[in-house]
């Protein structure tokens, strides 16, 4: 078992299943509507502790019931919630539009403002992963970096901000010049701590990039039932991977078989499935 802090947002998520697909100027049916945990954060670490480490979640929830059940269902599913802070106001919420072919689309209806995690990330840890856009965060993941796995989501996209081994990012999040040389962006952006370069590719599966070599696995292609986090699993699936000490090949078959796992799912894959690709 890993000692992992994961970097990111929890939300309480409306989900409304579309009978149609989402298009500009239509009336659409709607059918079943549910409240459920959602952010980045929170649907990298729960596969994570489905893995057996122990996960340290950096959030904030509002000073509302809904932070109060946020903290609930995250505990029950055994995340470490004691660097999640209570800050005033309400929690972060967002509106799910999930289509009939499972694609979706995210409404943010309101942001909890995020906690300074610069203290939380010396944290003692054998691995940290970051979702998160602030920029104050590059001496102290340069000074984890020296020490240990430090994987970090793209955007942001400022030179020297994500100093990490690893950079993740989306094909879909990022510029055509970036992905036209993922590896010398990626230098820019993270400098010598850098080591690979890994971009989701959606149905197409994931590529990694380590100077000239590129490295590329296809998606099994799967029944969609809820795409939501699904390049939230894939990253917990890469940082599992890494940390157990796997090469970035079978890091990437993994990542690509919990992402796989995710949509084929309605959210978040359970712990026994987990544990079956883990």
């Amino acid at each position: 078992m890993a000692r992992i802090v994961v970097v990111g947002s929890v939300a309480q998520d409306d989900v409304v299943w579309l009978h149609q697909p989402l298009r500009e100027g239509r009336h659409l049916d709607g059918g079943l509507r549910k409240l459920r945990l959602g952010g980045g954060g929170a649907n990298t670490a729960i596969p994570l502790c489905h893995a057996g480490h122990h996960v340290q979640l950096v959030a904030a929830v509002g000073a509302d019931p809904v932070g109060e059940w946020l903290l609930a269902t995250l505990e029950a599913v055994g995340v470490d919630t004691g660097l999640v802070a209570r800050v005033p106001g309400e929690s972060t919420r967002s509106l799910i539009l999930l289509d009939p072919e499972g694609e979706r689309t995210i409404v943010n209806l309101h942001r909890c403002p995020t906690p300074r995690a610069v203290e939380c990330l010396r944290s003692a840890a054998d691995a940290v992963y970051v979702r998160s856009r602030d920029l104050d965060l590059a001496d102290a993941l340069a000074e984890r970096a020296r020490d240990g796995l430090v994987v970090a989501h793209v955007p942001p996209l400022a030179e020297g901000s994500r100093p990490a081994g690893v950079l993740l990012g989306s094909a879909a999040d990022l510029p055509p010049e970036f992905l036209a040389d993922p590896w010398a962006a990626g230098r820019a952006i993270a400098g010598d701590a850098l080591r690979s370069v890994v971009v989701t590719l959606g149905a197409q599966g994931a590529l990694a990039a380590h100077g000239e070599q590129r490295l590329r696995v296809p998606a099994a292609q799967v029944e969609v039932v809820d795409s939501t986090g699904a390049g939230d699993v894939f990253a917990a699936g890469l940082v599992h991977a890494l940390v157990e000490g796997r090469a970035m090949a079978e890091a990437l078959r993994t990542a690509v078989a919990w992402g796989a796992e995710a949509v084929r799912s309605e959210h978040l894959p359970g712990a026994e499935a987990i544990r079956s690709l883990a």
